[in-house]
């Protein structure tokens, strides 16, 4: 975890911006927030505008929509870049994971994962040992006066081909994690969100967030 300065602890009730336009992204996050009493506010209701996302690396957006929403609300806001690395590929899409599944001015997802198969294809990567991967999520608490704290999560697994379920989003149906025989896709979102105090979770936002609450919530929000 790098930060800035010490972060005041959010507490039960306090407003927070999550400084996101995905749908999914947004699902996400509610299920992981819900037990701790914030008042989660979409950045899409504040009629707040999607920054530019210019950075190389997921630290550098997940900054530029966290510290964007806190500015323009005045309230501490949650951001998180986050995507697929695929090893065989050179890392891609990294930063770029959504753009791989953009369909015009929207996203179709069925048409990233076909990218990246057919890429996997293109450099011979056709056994499990030649298809792994990663998905990498960095979340970012930013606050008006500019302070931040970052939080960074991976989770390792095999590309799939077909994809398989329909539960999650993104590029989750081609993605098993080590030491499961389904994938993301076919995961209970209780089964790829679960996280207790002192436990990192399975999904790589899960185990960016399990830090955010032991540092930002000290484990637990406080009454």
């Amino acid at each position: 975890m790098l930060e800035m300065a010490a972060a005041p602890r959010l507490r039960r009730g306090d407003r927070l911006v999550i400084a996101t336009h995905n749908a999914g992204k947004l699902a996400e996050f509610r299920d992981l927030l819900e037990p701790f009493g914030l008042d989660l506010v979409p950045a899409g209701e504040l009629g707040l505008p999607e920054p530019e996302e210019t950075g190389t690396t997921f630290v550098e957006n997940a900054r530029i929509k966290a510290h964007a929403a806190a500015s323009a609300a005045g309230m501490l806001a949650l951001a998180d870049d986050s995507g697929l690395c695929v090893d065989a590929i050179g890392g891609k899409p990294g930063v770029h994971t959504a753009n791989w599944a953009a369909s015009g001015p929207l996203r179709d997802y069925s048409i990233g994962m076909r990218r990246v198969e057919d890429a996997l294809q293109a450099a011979g990567a056709t056994t499990p040992a030649e298809r792994r991967g990663s998905f990498n999520a960095t979340l970012c608490l930013a606050h008006p006066d500019g302070r931040e704290a970052i939080y960074e999560g991976a989770v390792f697994g095999t590309l799939v081909w077909p994809p398989r379920g329909d539960k999650g989003f993104g590029f989750d149906p081609v993605f098993m994690p080590d030491g499961y025989d389904i994938t993301f896709g076919e995961m209970p979102s209780a089964a790829k969100h679960s996280w207790s105090h002192g436990m990192t979770g399975l999904s790589h936002r899960a185990r960016a967030f399990a830090k955010f609450v032991e540092e930002a919530l000290g484990g637990g929000v406080e009454h």
